[in-house]
């Protein structure tokens, strides 16, 4: 099938090695802010965590009632597992972005954060979250900021070739992109979302500042600092709370998943999932549902 380049984190110590050993607290405690202040009062069914990793956000979806933790890497969901447990809360499924196996309207939340700067094809990564979200529905959006500060200095000093200002993605390594805000949120409009809210996060995640100045000061001073992202985006990271508008074409009654290779209709039957279409199958082995199609 037509699928853009996937980024995979089978095998990786990533939650070890850059949350928990690589001085990340500061990144990982105002993201935390950010979230508090986005997600909804009230919480909801059912929340799918796109690009969910290790479990490291997890905790924090903890109003509605049932979360889907979704990542292409099996081994980050198994880490996810471990550290979550086994509760019917949590639902463990691996996916590629471009082909979500979830019936079209099926949740009433979602979020991705730090996932969207690893999708070659963000806009086409958008439409599949819109389908699988219900009218009305809040998705919070994390994304790598081309237009901050750092770029901006480093462009004015002629230390970088390419604009923050311009509108086009900049892949500043493999799988790795920054986005313009304007560029973003236009994409989000078509996909069929409406922006309510924006927060500028990271302000201070320069090396000095974090070895130098207490956690809880930094954080403070960042929070203050979230809440001019309605005015203008020129930290590294921007979160933005959106709702989808419009309407969601109507899953059958009392399905949960699709088959992500033509769409139809599946039958939850672990250990293995059949599409009664096109015939494909796929495992559900520890846990974990398994619907990557390469």
């Amino acid at each position: 099938m037509d699928t853009p380049p996937v980024c995979n984190y089978e095998n990786s110590d990533y939650q070890t090695s850059f949350w928990e050993q690589g001085g990340r607290a500061y990144e990982d405690a105002v993201e935390e802010v950010a979230l508090r202040r986005l997600l909804p009062r009230q919480g909801g069914m059912l929340m799918l965590e796109l690009g969910a990793g290790a479990g490291r956000n997890t905790p924090r979806y903890a109003a509605y009632q049932r979360v889907v933790l979704v990542d292409y890497s099996r081994t980050q969901l198994e880490q996810a597992r471990q550290k979550l447990g086994e509760s019917e809360r949590f639902i463990y499924v691996a996916a590629d972005v471009y082909h979500l196996p979830f019936a079209c309207g099926l949740c009433d939340g979602a979020t991705m954060i730090r996932t969207l700067h690893h999708m070659a094809d963000a806009r086409r990564a958008l439409d599949q979250v819109r389908l699988a979200l219900q009218p009305g529905a809040a998705f919070i959006l994390e994304f790598a900021n081309k237009q901050n500060f750092k770029s901006i200095l480093r462009y004015a000093l002629r230390r970088q070739s390419w604009s923050p200002f311009s509108p086009e993605p900049i892949e500043f390594a493999p799988l790795n992109f920054d986005f313009h805000p304007a560029t973003v949120r236009s994409w989000l409009n078509q996909a069929g979302f409406t922006v309510e809210r924006q927060l500028t996060v990271s302000h201070f995640r320069i090396g000095w500042m974090k070895r130098h100045l207490p956690l809880r000061l930094l954080v403070a001073m960042d929070s203050l600092a979230q809440l001019s992202g309605d005015w203008w985006q020129y930290s590294p990271s921007v979160f933005v709370k959106t709702r989808c508008v419009g309407d969601t074409p109507c899953a059958p009654e009392g399905s949960f998943f699709r088959c992500p290779a033509c769409g139809s209709p599946l039958y939850d039957t672990p250990p293995a999932i059949t599409c009664p279409s096109c015939g494909r199958t796929f495992p559900v082995e520890g846990g974990i549902y398994d619907f990557r199609l390469n």
